[in-house]
């Protein structure tokens, strides 16, 4: 299935805008989420993890930035994946950054994203989410919801615009990630400073109470940066990390690739998968790695290095829905 889709599908779909593509997909998973008989794969039960306080029932999700609106979990689910992150979310409604906005960079297996946080607000997920919750559709898989920072929304006013999506949101999902790491919103990676950082974790800890919590973390951080970033979520009661977002650097593409915005795909592989093994290191919390998965070695390659959990996005785009079961087989030809 993977080398159908990409040898037949993809060039077809690369002709086409990407924000395009993804749109017209994602309204096709909408539709097919809404079908009573849609079809729930189950995982083997060696591929099982229990991760933070819940099960997976497979170790291999869905990053966030794929469903900002949640509005195709069920379908998602069916595809295999063994988790599924929406989002990111923020309080207030906002459309994003002006067109283009995503950009391939196929002779690199990349893609560059600008979107800004576009979504209909933390008030239109809740209600999508509690009427799926109430129906036949949610997923056995758990789903975990990205919070953001509202673009008008002053720094100094971070914590309270968090905390607003949280509290729309915290009945519906079932662990939680701040996202303080996406390079498209300004100011917002400052908030990984542990002045910022602390207040932010404590107040959103304290509002969730027993469910987990999760920080999203840059790339482009040095490792002293990465130690207080650890301390302080160590010390606020922060359940895991998720390393990590896209990265800024754009010196492994060419020049006439380069523009603003976040780069992930195989140019952030190396980068991630170092933050994997620093954090593994210094720190006991679980990890969710993201970044750069693009085969069934890079995956193997993150549980080796410690990974809890793993995340595909850009992966997913360029290798297929296919891509998924390959991990889950490849772990399961191992176990």
């Amino acid at each position: 299935m993977v080398s159908l889709y990409e040898h037949f599908l993809r060039p077809l779909l690369f002709l086409i805008d990407p924000e395009t593509v993804h749109e017209y997909a994602l309204r096709s998973l909408h539709l097919a989420s809404s079908l009573p008989f849609l079809n729930r794969q189950a995982s083997k039960s060696s591929l099982r993890r229990e991760v933070f306080g819940l099960s997976f029932p497979n170790p291999v999700g869905l990053a966030a930035g794929f469903d900002k609106n949640g509005i195709a979990i069920p379908a998602l689910a069916a595809l295999g994946f063994g988790s599924v992150e929406i989002g990111t979310v923020t309080a207030l409604a906002q459309p994003g950054n002006p067109k283009p906005r995503m950009f391939r960079v196929p002779e690199a297996e990349a893609i560059i994203n600008r979107l800004g946080f576009n979504n209909r607000g933390a008030a239109a997920m809740a209600e999508r989410l509690q009427t799926l919750r109430q129906s036949t559709q949610w997923p056995a898989i758990p789903v975990g919801i990205n919070i953001g920072k509202s673009r008008t929304i002053p720094l100094e006013n971070a914590v309270e615009d968090y905390l607003e999506s949280l509290r729309s949101l915290r009945q519906h999902g079932d662990y939680f990630v701040l996202n303080v790491s996406s390079p498209n919103t300004p100011g917002l990676r400052s908030l990984q400073d542990p002045a910022a950082l602390g207040p932010l974790c404590a107040t959103l800890r304290q509002e969730l109470a027993q469910k987990p919590l999760l920080l999203k973390i840059a790339p482009d951080l040095t490792w002293k940066e990465v130690d207080d970033i650890l301390a302080t979520a160590e010390s606020n009661g922060i359940s895991g990390i998720i390393a990590t977002n896209t990265t800024i650097d754009h010196s492994n593409i060419l020049a006439s690739r380069r523009t603003k915005g976040g780069l992930s795909g195989a140019p952030l592989r190396d980068r991630s998968y170092e933050f994997l093994k620093y954090i593994k290191t210094q720190s006991r919390l679980p990890v969710i790695s993201v970044g750069g998965i693009m085969n069934t070695i890079d995956a193997l390659a993150r549980f080796d290095a410690g990974a809890d959990l793993i995340q595909l996005y850009t992966g997913f785009i360029y290798r297929g829905p296919g891509f998924i079961r390959q991990v889950c087989r490849a772990l399961q030809d191992r176990s």
